[in-house]
């Protein structure tokens, strides 16, 4: 009798481990009719809105903007309540600022595309970058931002984002270098008073 080669034996015993678990967790997926999870983009469907219109998070899930927990606390209708009137970033008045509040979550911190587009070298006018915050652009997943901005607010962001377009304005660096720390205390001399 002639005796199977061993990487053959050892692949079978491999494809047999590999199918005892799978027979072993559809079992008990059967008998304990673990329901379906549903991922948010079932509500992005269902609302028509980017996840990022209700999740800090563009790609859903984690804390939600004023906009998700109102929709939340609505018992989950089909539509996203509208805030209009309600400032995003009360008292924030740079450009670069009202972006990483605003913008950056989708479009990510640097305008290099997340969830949305990347926004740098692409050459977009001030008209349409205050056409695209005010009305939103519904097929992308873009939310309107109508009223959520003073003038002031939306001049500056529109200024931002055109400059980040155009390369008039340097995307934000990853991190602001800070001075050095400066001890009050000495190794060998100790703290001292205060």
């Amino acid at each position: 009798m002639k005796r199977l080669p061993s990487g053959l034996i050892r692949l079978l015993q491999y494809v047999s481990i590999v199918t005892i678990v799978a027979v072993v967790l559809l079992s008990v997926m059967m008998i304990g009719n673990v329901p379906t999870a549903h991922a948010l983009p079932e509500y992005a469907s269902r609302t028509g809105e980017g996840c990022a219109t209700c999740h800090v998070s563009p790609g859903g899930g984690g804390p939600r903007t004023l906009r998700g927990l109102i929709w939340s606390a609505r018992g989950k209708p089909d539509k996203v309540p509208l805030l209009p009137g309600v400032l995003i970033a009360p008292g924030v008045s740079d450009g670069a600022e009202l972006f990483d509040i605003a913008c950056a979550a989708c479009h990510g911190k640097k305008a290099e595309g997340l969830f949305a587009i990347g926004l740098v070298g692409i050459d977009i006018s001030k008209i349409s970058v205050r056409s695209f915050i005010e009305r939103g652009i519904t097929r992308s997943g873009m939310p309107s931002f109508e009223g959520q901005f003073t003038d002031a607010q939306l001049t500056a962001l529109v200024d931002f984002v055109s400059g980040l377009s155009n390369g008039t304005v340097k995307p934000l660096p990853d991190s602001y270098p800070l001075p050095p720390a400066r001890f009050k205390c000495d190794a060998q001399k100790g703290c001292g008073d205060y």
